[in-house]
């Protein structure tokens, strides 16, 4: 996605969203969309293109706020760790993280992501590192003690790659966290539950007010 040179993410983000603590995270605030069209055809308008991925980094999705509560409900378990926070979106989970007391780098393509993450971690005084490049075909981050992943398998393609990129990174060495209700494309064979909670979500972006949702160890 290319901005215009005259547009501000950052001022769109400011414009079209409400910062606000998450009830499920309250330790949290971050800015979020109260309707998912509305911005959607805003982003669409602002970037004078059709047929774009949703804002995912308006939303505070279920897989994400239940890694943002495994985080910091375990902190011991992720101080002076380098945490990497992959497709991160908002940047709830590497905000989690940073709090935990974490070295944190989140990354994400979409630009608005990108500056909602630079946002989001401003407003929650904490300092994230961001990385806008594409991670899915590349070999592991050097440094990476943690990896974690929310609701990134929900689309089969998408889902292989990045179960991949993940291979990598656990045969690295690297401890590998998802948060995921049940998408489509969840590998469970090659998970191991270790926390659930009820979550709840909006109905703008989910079937229902509250979604059972996981945080999972990858296994080998």
């Amino acid at each position: 996605m290319t901005l215009p040179p005259a547009t501000s993410p950052a001022a769109f983000i400011r414009a079209n969203t409400r910062l606000q603590p998450l009830a499920f995270v309250p330790e949290i605030r971050l800015h979020l969309a109260g309707e998912a069209v509305p911005l959607w055809q805003a982003t669409e308008a602002e970037l004078g293109r059709i047929q774009l991925p949703p804002p995912f980094w308006a939303f505070a999705w279920a897989g994400g706020q239940a890694l943002a509560r495994f985080v910091l409900d375990n902190a011991g378990e992720f101080a002076g760790r380098r945490v990497l926070d992959f497709a991160s979106g908002s940047g709830l989970v590497a905000i989690a993280a940073a709090k935990a007391g974490a070295g944190v780098t989140a990354a994400d393509i979409d630009p608005f992501a990108v500056a909602a993450i630079g946002l989001n971690a401003t407003a929650n005084a904490v300092e994230i590192a961001v990385e806008a490049a594409d991670q899915l075909d590349r070999p592991p981050m050097p440094g990476v003690d943690v990896v974690m992943v929310g609701d990134v398998f929900y689309e089969r393609d998408l889902a292989q790659r990045v179960l991949a990129l993940l291979d990598r990174y656990a045969a690295a060495g690297v401890r590998v966290l998802v948060g995921d209700p049940g998408r489509s494309y969840l590998p469970q064979a090659r998970l191991t539950a270790l926390a659930s909670y009820a979550v709840p979500v909006t109905r703008e972006v989910e079937d229902h007010d509250v979604k059972q949702t996981s945080v999972f160890a990858l296994t080998n």
